[in-house]
């Protein structure tokens, strides 16, 4: 037995699964398919395309219990690294860190990362904007529960999109990079000092309204510099929450006197990069 469809519902139905494979093409067009390993899955994503600067980003997802490490690692892990080389079009790429959660690493130690899923922003300069751009990463990181596996992954997005599906995404993962201050800044979470406190320690003031969820990261002048991770000191002064490290961990022959550091404050909800240099 045959059934008449009438023409209008047909056509109904038709417009609805066209625009539903339109929209799907559209979100293949701005993510690359999953790169998966084990344990976590890696993938590029394009925002719009305007201009010769474009906003991209290297998304991760990684199973429940595991971790991967920012671009300092802390006591233990491995820093990804990640080569753009091989790309059309593309004069410079800038990847944007959002802030990092600190974690036990198993070992007595801290180490530095992520989990769940997060999204590197990256800062795409084409080197003409009216050609195509597509982006090709090689990426190298590792994924740590108890022991850390290395993966290494190639990805492959043209930026095609006026209007892209993962624009939101990305400014939403924009947000969570920590905003650049000045040491002395009058926010509600800043760092108020940073003074050399004998030959081999440092101490920074940092003023916040709940010390329960802050941390202090450092970062010397290059990658080689392995500087601790801060420490909350148990007795500082009344009003601020005191952080130390010592200078330990420089390359040989570095002297700590006039180093450029870094300094990345992280509170519950907000967080900030501090440039100083050492006295």
């Amino acid at each position: 037995m045959s059934s008449i469809v009438p023409l209008r519902a047909a056509i109904g139905v038709a417009t609805t699964l066209l625009a539903s494979s339109l929209a799907i093409a559209a979100r293949a067009d701005d993510a690359s398919p999953w790169q998966r390993d084990g344990h976590s899955a890696v993938r590029l994503v394009a925002g719009s395309r305007s201009g010769a600067v474009l906003l991209g980003g290297i998304a991760f997802q990684l199973q429940p219990g595991w971790k991967t490490y920012w671009r300092s690692p802390g006591d233990s892990g491995v820093p990804p690294r990640f080569d753009f080389s091989k790309s059309d079009n593309v004069e410079a790429v800038t990847v944007m860190w959002p802030a990092p959660l600190k974690f036990d690493d198993g070992a007595g130690g801290h180490s530095i990362g992520y989990r769940d899923q997060v999204v590197l922003p990256l800062r795409i300069v084409a080197k003409a904007a009216d050609k195509p751009v597509t982006l090709r990463a090689e990426i190298n990181y590792a994924v740590c529960e108890k022991l850390c596996i290395p993966v290494e992954a190639s990805a492959e997005l043209g930026f095609n999109s006026v209007a892209s599906t993962e624009d939101a995404n990305l400014r939403a993962a924009l947000d969570t990079v920590p905003k650049p201050a000045n040491i002395g800044d009058p926010n509600p979470l800043t760092i108020r000092d940073v003074k050399r406190d004998g030959p081999k320690n440092v101490v920074v003031d940092v003023v916040t309204p709940d010390s329960r969820k802050v941390n202090l990261f450092v970062e010397g002048p290059t990658p080689d510099w392995a500087l601790p991770i801060p420490a909350p000191v148990q007795h500082g002064p009344p009003g601020v929450m005191r952080f130390s490290f010592e200078l330990d961990g420089l390359p040989p022959g570095a002297k700590p006197e006039g180093a450029a550091l870094k300094l990345t404050l992280v509170g519950p909800e907000k967080a900030y990069e501090f440039n100083t240099n050492l006295e």
